[in-house]
């Protein structure tokens, strides 16, 4: 018997998050697992009256890749992934991995090679997605891999996954609206404030966020959601920090990361475990080693370390930054070919000072929104 959620989900995908207009073309990216859930958002472009165009991940192929192709190979973009970047109206991806660590042996400098080689393609997607001319948003569907990543059942995946994605059943997108009305009070308390101090085990950092603007996260790019983030200014940033959970990107999971910076670049890195693929990733491109984005992570919902970054990046009690590409619309500028989520949880102790007042403290705010 299908389950209702899959369709709920989808009906949320389409009409509320890209909000898919007649005439629009949209490509729908997913993994063969996520089959029920690319089904039902295929359905319902077509309701809304978008112009689909289908694009699935066979299992092992980004393995295949990795290991037969050469060096050209790793470079080339096929014309028909430009197209989609710098044409299309909207993208909706559901991913759901055979296993997550498929690509844990693959030498990180072919990542490296291939992630370079898309630099312009980011850039283009992110200036496109700023001007407002290019609608994506992206999901998890559940499945097994996943499940034991969280140390779950899938049935109890399963209901983790659409309880954080629609926390209200009876009307998700209703939730998110207020869940957003709130999240704007949050912003315009940070609106024009002009610097951060993060305080908290082995960490001590500050940054700029003078004239950038603090992004509202209510489902429209991610689901599930839950943060407000901004691009700090690039060469303000000073200390340290250290990331209590796994940092994980490519399918490598990266502990115990340690960052030292100096007018805004890293300027020591290192990691408990898989330290070389740290290294070799700060080493992409000059932007790479700066920080694109900052962020509050604000949904009590998801409390515990999931290994997927699109759910942990929201942890309630968190913060995040990304190292590599920030989102134009904050006013960030910098760019990369990577954009890696690093979290730190601020729930013992942690506190975040604003302007040299305390903001956040354990995890939760201090002002009263």
């Amino acid at each position: 018997m299908a389950d209702p959620r899959v369709d709920k989900l989808a009906s949320m995908l389409v009409n509320y998050s890209v909000s898919v207009k007649p005439g629009e073309k949209v490509v729908i990216n997913g993994d063969t697992l996520a089959e029920p859930l690319i089904k039902a958002v295929y359905k319902h472009v077509l309701k809304a009256g978008g112009l689909p165009f289908t694009v699935v991940n066979l299992n092992g192929m980004e393995e295949i890749f990795y290991k037969y192709a050469s060096e050209e190979q790793l470079k080339h973009i096929p014309p028909p992934q430009e197209l989609v970047v710098k044409t299309y109206d909207a993208r909706i991806a559901c991913y759901a991995e055979h296993n997550t660590r498929a690509l844990s042996s693959v030498d990180p400098q072919r990542m490296v090679i291939a992630d370079k080689a898309r630099t312009s393609l980011m850039k283009t997607m992110m200036r496109r997605s700023a001007a407002g001319e290019y609608k994506w948003t992206l999901t998890i569907f559940p499945n097994n891999a996943c499940a034991q990543d969280a140390d779950m059942s899938l049935e109890e995946y399963e209901d983790f996954v659409y309880g954080a994605c629609m926390p209200d059943l009876d009307d998700p997108v209703g939730y998110w609206k207020r869940f957003s009305a709130w999240q704007d009070k949050i912003i315009r308390w940070l609106d024009g404030k002009k610097e951060v101090r993060v305080l908290a085990k082995e960490t001590d950092l500050k940054l700029s966020i003078e004239g950038r603007k603090f992004i509202n996260c209510d489902a429209r790019f991610n689901v599930p959601d839950g943060e407000v983030f901004t691009g700090p200014v690039e060469n303000s940033l000073e200390g340290k920090v250290y990331f209590s959970y796994p940092a994980i990107y490519d399918g490598k999971e990266v502990t115990g990361v340690r960052l030292w910076f100096e007018k805004g670049k890293v300027i020591k890195a290192t990691a408990e475990k898989n330290e070389e693929f740290l290294i070799k990733k700060l080493d992409t491109d000059e932007g790479a080693r700066y920080v694109g984005e900052f962020a509050f992570g604000t949904n009590d919902g998801i409390k515990k370390f999931t290994r997927q970054i699109l759910f942990d990046e929201k942890i309630g009690g968190s913060f995040h930054m990304a190292l590599g590409a920030g989102y134009p619309e904050t006013g960030s500028k910098n760019e990369s070919a990577i954009h890696w989520d690093m979290v730190c949880d601020l729930r013992d102790g942690g506190q975040v000072w604003v302007d040299k007042e305390l903001f956040y403290e354990n995890g939760r705010f201090v002002i009263d929104f």
